[in-house]
């Protein structure tokens, strides 16, 4: 069996996967298109799916299975990968551990005036007066209920926060107080002083958040994204913004990225902005190949329906 590589890893990680798997030809690229050369007789292809494109697809003849080093999707030819029928499988879950801590952080850092403080210090500015806020006790709603949210939700009750998650199902998830479809998020935005959003993106997704929702929201509320920028139009979280119907904005994520250095949204005193690495971590790769490793001994032994990660490629997710 020829496996593939088009993601770039460590010579440290491809001596391991070797020694497990003795059996197998593996050939390691670090780009596409070093790996392009190799299509046509690979049975597995690893990648972090967005070098993947519906010519490189259709050149495929042994292709099976798609692993994506990633959680995101977003730029998957599914119509051409479907049309192959290869399985798809990603690395969701890896960014529980680091996408959880900055939300918490993030939700600390505007509760605690930690902007203002910088500014403060960096202008040698002693001012007792600022207005600290805690985030014990308060309410905090979470759109997206998977392994990233219910991490959120899992460290927002070691401050003993109420935690309401957002789900295209609803259904009960360990970690949340309460759990409310998509269609019900109007009844519980009243009620949360955070508003998260890891939302992928998928057609369902795309402008989720309305002006409905902002004006819903308490305006003493913060808004935090760090699932996909397009959860959001640019015009509507403006909008909130600039008419006070929110306190503050954490945006990971933008509609555009990177974001425009000309961009209003730099500008505003409340929106805090970093460049798309809530993800990030230096056990990223090892995480990843762990969930390839674990999917590939069952691979082996023909049994792809007990495969984890797997992709509902209608859905893209």
């Amino acid at each position: 069996m020829v496996i593939l590589f088009s993601a770039k890893v460590s010579t440290k990680h491809q001596d391991k996967l070797k020694l497990q798997f003795p059996k197998e030809l593996f050939i390691f690229c670090d780009r596409m298109d070093e790996a392009i050369g190799h299509m046509t007789e690979a049975e597995v292809l690893v990648t972090y799916g967005e070098d993947l494109t519906d010519e490189i697809v259709s050149q495929t003849n042994k292709l099976k299975w798609i692993m994506v080093l990633s959680a995101g999707m977003d730029t998957m030819p599914f119509a051409a990968i479907d049309r192959k029928d290869i399985l798809v499988t990603n690395a969701r879950g890896i960014h529980k551990v680091p996408m959880a801590e900055y939300a918490i952080s993030s939700i600390l850092q505007v509760s605690r005036q930690t902007k203002q403080l910088i500014f403060n210090q960096e202008n040698h500015v002693w001012d007792r007066s600022i207005r600290m806020q805690e985030i014990t006790g308060k309410t905090i709603l979470i759109a997206g209920t998977g392994a990233i949210g219910q991490e959120v939700a899992r460290l927002a009750k070691a401050f003993h926060m109420i935690t309401y998650g957002v789900s295209r199902s609803g259904r009960n998830v360990e970690f949340f107080d309460k759990n409310v479809t998509a269609a019900e998020i109007n009844t519980v935005l009243p009620e949360s002083d955070f508003l998260v959003s890891v939302l992928p993106s998928t057609p369902e997704t795309k402008g989720f958040f309305t002006k409905e929702h902002f004006k819903l929201l308490p305006d003493h509320a913060a808004f935090l994204n760090m699932g996909r920028g397009d959860a959001v139009t640019t015009d509507v979280l403006q909008n909130a913004i600039q008419s006070k119907e929110i306190a503050h904005a954490i945006l990971d994520v933008a509609e555009e990225e990177p974001l425009p250095v000309n961009h209003p949204l730099w500008d505003y005193d409340n929106v805090t902005i970093t460049p798309h690495l809530s993800g990030i971590s230096p056990h990223y790769q090892k995480r990843a190949l762990e969930i390839f490793t674990q999917n590939m001994h069952t691979y082996q032994q023909g049994k792809t329906d007990l495969m984890i990660n797997k992709i509902n490629l209608s859905r893209g997710y």
